[in-house]
């Protein structure tokens, strides 16, 4: 069964990007705009993982992944940015994100990261 991956990104065209990129390995790919649509729709499954961008609009990734809603979502989550630091790299282990990647993320390090994130394995 191949993996489901989700990815949150306020941003149309790298939404796109990254879909047709998962696509191509042959990865089953939802896309959403906003945190709050991707809570409505999500239904826990096996293979699956979220691809989440830290800076969207109103509040950050990582306050998403603190946030009542995100704390109970039970997926393994790659952490985007194209703006970092050690703080923020931090916190995200805190919070237990499988992976941490800045932008431009490298296709083989993505497909590393979803691979390992989707197989149990933290990055």
């Amino acid at each position: 069964m191949p993996a489901t991956i989700f990815i949150v990104d306020d941003d149309e065209a790298v939404r796109d990007s990254l879909k047709l990129l998962l696509e191509s390995y042959g990865l089953t790919v939802v896309d959403y705009g906003s945190t709050a649509e991707f809570v409505r729709d999500y239904r826990p499954g096996a293979r699956q993982c979220l691809i989440l961008d830290q800076h969207l609009p109103g509040a950050t990734g990582l306050d998403f992944l603190a946030s009542p809603e995100g704390s109970r979502l039970g997926l393994p989550v790659l952490l985007v940015t194209g703006r970092g630091d050690d703080m923020m790299r931090a916190r995200a282990a805190e919070l237990g994100v499988s992976a941490y990647l800045e932008k431009p993320v490298v296709d083989d390090r993505l497909m590393t990261a979803i691979r390992s994130a989707v197989d149990g394995a933290v990055c």
